[in-house]
């Protein structure tokens, strides 16, 4: 088996913000400092105080 590099650690861009409920870092919502992804957000988002997915 040949030698392993480890993924190099992010700084800035996609793979930097994760979602705080799943650690997902696919399609995180950033605006008004959400942080979650987009499946934990339609799950929690009439806790949170948005309409639309009552």
């Amino acid at each position: 088996m040949g030698k392993f590099k480890p993924p190099a650690e992010r700084k800035y861009g996609r793979g930097v913000q994760y979602c705080r409920r799943c650690g997902s870092t696919d399609s995180v919502i950033q605006k008004y400092g959400i942080y979650l992804c987009r499946q934990c957000f339609r799950e929690v988002s009439s806790d949170l105080g948005f309409k639309k997915y009552w």
